[in-house]
């Protein structure tokens, strides 16, 4: 396969694919590691600067950062947001004076975003994306400051923009220096729930978007994601 054009040693890694239609987003992997931001919620203080994606008509292309701000996050998130059929890439990026926000590009540059947390070194950790509340509009969901504030957020992309819809605190998704994301989103049938965590990291929880709350449940008294994305925790 040939290089990316300017990008660093490694940055193929951890390319996701995505079937989709013509001159759409297939595959999309963070690149241009950089020092630059050194809040370290991964267990090191090494961040992306750009974003490189691929489209179904191999034309390769790459978003560089300024460098006030770094992608604070694993890989990007493919995902229809409009029900366009092609998917946009999610990420979290972040300001280096005013932390985290979550953030839709597409092969053009930025779609939407929700607000920068506001402070330095203030972190959100993605659970996902889907019809939380079967409306027909996408959500995205996420743990806002999981280490801290732990507080489940969760966001409607409508006529292009991103609206927060219902928030639920007592919940998180990430210890610090953890080198992953937990839980995520399942359906087992009777519509998406997300799962976390409580904030004492004791017990599995789901919740659901319910109009505009979020209902919660405990779905064992440990912490099991595993078994709980697989529908195995009723």
């Amino acid at each position: 396969m040939p290089a990316w054009p300017g990008l660093l040693f490694g940055a193929l890694l951890g390319l996701l694919p995505l079937v989709a239609s013509a001159d759409q987003i297939v595959s999309a992997a963070y690149a241009g590691p950089t020092a630059r931001y050194q809040h370290g919620v991964f267990g090191e203080t090494e961040e992306w600067g750009a974003l490189a994606f691929e489209l179904s008509s191999g034309q390769r292309m790459i978003l560089r950062l300024p460098e006030t701000r770094v992608f604070e996050d694993i890989a990007p998130r493919l995902i229809d947001v409009d029900g366009d059929g092609g998917a946009k890439m999610i990420v979290v990026e972040t300001d280096i004076a005013l932390g985290a926000r979550l953030a839709i590009y597409d092969e053009a540059g930025l779609v939407a975003a929700t607000p920068f947390i506001g402070q330095t070194h203030r972190w959100l950790a993605p659970i996902g994306g889907a019809d939380l509340d079967g409306d027909g509009l996408m959500e995205l969901a996420y743990i806002d400051r999981p280490h801290l504030a732990r507080l489940l957020r969760v966001w409607r992309f409508e006529n292009g923009a991103l609206i927060e819809v219902a928030q639920a605190e007592g919940l998180t998704n990430h210890r610090f220096g953890d080198a992953d994301i937990s839980g995520g989103l399942r359906d087992c049938g009777e519509g998406p729930e997300m799962i976390t965590a409580d904030t004492r990291w004791s017990r599995t929880i789901a919740s659901r978007l319910v109009g505009d709350k979020i209902e919660s449940r405990v779905l064992s008294e440990d912490v099991d994601f595993a078994a709980a994305l697989a529908c195995q925790l009723p």
